[in-house]
């Protein structure tokens, strides 16, 4: 189930503005998680993965210090339920 509403196309070419741009490339990274899970990687390595190649893109595009303090939020988003999409643990 995807966290982004589906009401918007999705054609990256059609993204006009930022918010559709993330969501074009959610899609896109939820399509790689689907293809790479129907081919047998493990759920967990992949998310793994996909955070270190997120963080890695966030250092070399904003510097070390800016993705520290971005980091620093995520504890808080993680509690309050930013990325849950079913049942809360």
């Amino acid at each position: 189930m995807s966290i982004l509403s589906d009401d918007l196309p999705l054609d990256p070419l059609l993204a006009d503005d930022r918010n559709d741009a993330r969501r074009v490339a959610y899609s896109y990274v939820e399509d790689a998680f689907t293809e790479a899970q129907q081919d047998g990687l493990d759920s967990d390595a992949l998310a793994h993965a996909a955070l270190f190649a997120a963080f890695r893109t966030l250092v070399e595009t904003y510097g070390e210090e800016a993705t520290a303090v971005f980091s620093e939020t995520l504890p808080e988003k993680v509690r309050g339920g930013s990325f849950t999409t079913g049942t809360r643990h």
